[in-house]
């Protein structure tokens, strides 16, 4: 005698097959790798070498085109059968309702993660060769495929219930606005919100990152689904008390949801060589080293055997120690590329800029003291000096002119009494041109 239980089981597994080959879930994928791949590959340069980086914009562009992506594909999805005019056949099937909503919607949210994990792939590809330290996060990948999982499932018990045809792009745009708007908050309540921005580069999650933002999401899905198609609806209080906590947790915790990477925030510098000074940055920025020492050649030979001159330049993130000199490494995008230096000529003013800048702020009168327009031409024309063919100053061409005009022995002893003061403000202190 045939089990009705399993020709039931037999027919749900058939049923869902048919549903993963036709239809607009196949299609679902494809957009969803589509959606995410345009936008990650047109900011390439701003991610590339880097996995925090990565993926922080990969999670960007899953919460905020993505999840609406989702959510309407399945909300169609769900109101096929009332546009059809077959809802009623839905009541003589053998199946349960809550077999049949999941077999229905299980196909879009299936072939979503499907374009998600090819998404993932070809991120995580792109980026390795140029990577130094540390690697991806488990976490913030397995977090940002729950919430397309999740999605979907609402999605779908939307369009069961509202039989209006725009609900699909209305649902969109809403849910794009609902996700954008917490990352105007300053409140801790903004870590509810899949697409708010987490700082990926240099800190990772705490250990149990993923399972609370998985029942956050994933609680408020199942909610969703028991609620609309259970038998015994009471049942959906059980995965609502669970996401009610975990959004607890998550608020409570707020920026303490991600610690410091260490394998990340150590310093790597360059080899030690007589006469050369060393440079110092994050590891995952170490394969910069030796092209940033090759742009700095010659502000290092202007300062060769300068008293006072800086024995190692460290990456302004790394924060210099005293007897250290900021090096302004520029950001993915903006001077670096994968791994090259893309504006070297920016770099080297930046850093020449963080030796001759003097913080003077805190004296609200300090462009108005006597003496104060004669340091800062001095300071605009050490820093053209230092960087040479790769200055961006105009300084004042009498000033340059007298620098370049002493002996070079004269002209390493006034450097050395000038940078002995380059934290002063206090004008007569500043040797004269």
């Amino acid at each position: 005698m045939t089990d009705p239980g399993a020709l039931v089981r037999r027919r749900t597994h058939t049923a869902l097959r048919a549903e993963l080959r036709r239809g607009i879930a196949p299609w679902t994928g494809l957009a969803v790798a589509l959606t995410l791949l345009v936008p990650l590959w047109s900011k390439a340069p701003q991610w590339q070498g880097n996995w925090g980086d990565t993926q922080a914009q990969l999670r960007a562009a899953t919460a905020l085109l993505g999840g609406p992506l989702v959510a309407a594909a399945a909300c169609w999805q769900g109101g096929r059968e009332y546009r059809r005019r077959t809802a009623e056949l839905l009541l003589s099937v053998p199946r349960g309702r809550l077999a049949q909503a999941t077999t229905a919607a299980a196909p879009i949210a299936l072939w979503a993660a499907a374009g998600y994990l090819l998404t993932l792939g070809v991120a995580f590809a792109a980026t390795a060769p140029y990577t130094g330290a540390g690697g991806p996060s488990f976490s913030i990948a397995v977090t940002d495929l729950g919430w397309l999982l999740s999605i979907a499932f609402v999605g779908f018990v939307v369009g069961r219930l509202v039989r209006w045809r725009l609900i699909a792009p209305v649902l969109a745009a809403g849910l794009y606005v609902l996700l954008g708007a917490p990352s105007y908050m300053e409140s801790e309540v903004r870590f509810l919100s899949p697409a708010e921005q987490y700082p990926l580069d240099g800190y990772v999650p705490v250990w149990w990152f993923a399972p609370v933002l998985l029942a956050w999401t994933g609680g408020i899905a199942v909610t969703a689904l028991l609620a609309y198609a259970a038998r015994r609806r009471g049942l959906a209080v059980v995965p609502l008390a669970v996401a009610v906590t975990a959004g607890a947790v998550i608020v409570h915790t707020g920026t303490g949801l991600f610690r410091d990477d260490p394998a990340v925030r150590h310093r790597v510098c360059s080899a030690a060589a007589p006469g050369t000074p060393q440079l110092c940055v994050r590891a995952p920025d170490a394969q910069l080293l030796p092209r940033m020492s090759e742009a700095l050649s010659g502000v290092f030979s202007r300062l060769a055997e300068v008293p006072g001159a800086p024995a190692r330049y460290v990456d302004t993130e790394s924060g210099p120690k005293d007897g250290e000199a900021g090096l302004s490494l520029a950001t993915r995008g903006w001077g670096i590329t994968r791994d090259k230096l893309t504006d070297p000529r920016l770099f080297v003013s930046d850093t020449v800029l963080g030796l001759t800048w003097r913080d003077c702020s805190a004296d609200a009168h300090w462009s108005e003291r006597e003496g104060a327009d004669r340091v800062m031409r001095t300071d605009d024309t050490v820093a053209d000096w230092l960087a040479g063919e790769h200055s961006t100053w105009r300084p004042d061409k009498r000033y340059l002119t007298r620098l370049k005009a002493m002996p070079d022995t004269d002209r390493k002893a006034w450097l050395g009494r000038y940078l002995a003061t380059r934290k002063s403000c206090t004008p007569a202190e500043v040797p004269a041109l």
